[in-house]
């Protein structure tokens, strides 16, 4: 910038924040001040984030499993609570493991399993050629992105080969997506949160043809809420996987780690 923002611009901009119901406003004022380039970047910004568009798509990035990952507006953000499903996936991965992160969106999970196992070969796909563009800046220096619907998007090669098979697919049921903050119902896409009427639509898509996916031994790892939890465990399971449910009540997170043959 031209001229850092003195003390009376930064309280400025956290009683901006404040006013539009951002609790973490000073926070929140800090990275919007690192982010600028100059005075007017700053001015939009701040508009922008008193607007309702997401933090992180106002910032161009956001923190997950201590990595910077890049978030364009119109993508859905990396949520904290999908650290668990890292968590767990870690876990599974070997050097050298085929690892497909599937309805990426940011590819955020594909990147932070790469950034834990050293010389894995990674995979992203999403059906939103905004994600899969935004994808690309982060997962290209560990892997690959494809556009396309599901396992459709991927070669061919990978089937029965993938080791590791992470999946955020969207999962609020239809009816309740009016009840989202603006943040994600406004700012966000609907095809990376609406799982049709029970929320598990897309899960059903992916259950159906995972097994022929996976290799023998393989994992499939995919965020359900706690209430969808039994279903979805149910959805694996009819699928032919052997199935266990993870949770993490300090994340408010819950995983569905299923396992071929």
């Amino acid at each position: 910038m031209s001229q850092p923002p003195d003390r009376p611009a930064a309280s400025a901009i956290v009683d901006a924040l404040r006013r539009a119901g951002c609790v973490f406003a000073e926070d929140e004022a800090a990275l919007l001040l690192g982010a600028a380039t100059s005075d007017a970047d700053l001015a939009a910004k701040v508009a922008q984030r008193v607007a309702g568009l997401p933090l992180e798509q106002v910032v161009g990035w956001a923190e997950f499993c201590g990595l910077r990952v890049a978030v364009e507006p119109g993508v859905f953000v990396p949520r904290w609570r999908s650290q668990l499903l890292v968590a767990q996936a870690v876990g599974v991965t070997r050097a050298r493991a085929v690892v497909v992160d599937l309805c990426c969106g940011t590819g955020a999970l594909g990147v932070a399993v790469a950034a834990a196992v050293p010389d894995i070969e990674l995979y992203a796909s999403d059906i939103d050629p905004a994600a899969v563009r935004c994808a690309r800046r982060n997962v290209e220096p560990f892997g690959r992105v494809f556009l396309g619907d599901l396992f459709a998007a991927l070669p061919s090669a990978l089937r029965g080969r993938i080791d590791v098979l992470l999946v955020n697919t969207p999962y609020v049921p239809t009816q309740e997506i009016p009840l989202l903050p603006p943040e994600a119902r406004l700012y966000e896409p609907a095809v990376a949160l609406d799982g049709g009427a029970d929320g598990l639509d897309v899960q059903r898509r992916v259950a159906a043809e995972a097994a022929a996916w996976l290799a023998p031994g393989g994992h499939l790892l995919v965020e359900v809420s706690e209430r969808q939890a039994s279903i979805s465990a149910g959805i694996f399971s009819l699928a032919g996987l052997k199935v266990v449910v993870a949770q993490d009540e300090q994340l408010g997170a819950t995983v569905v780690v299923a396992r071929s043959g």
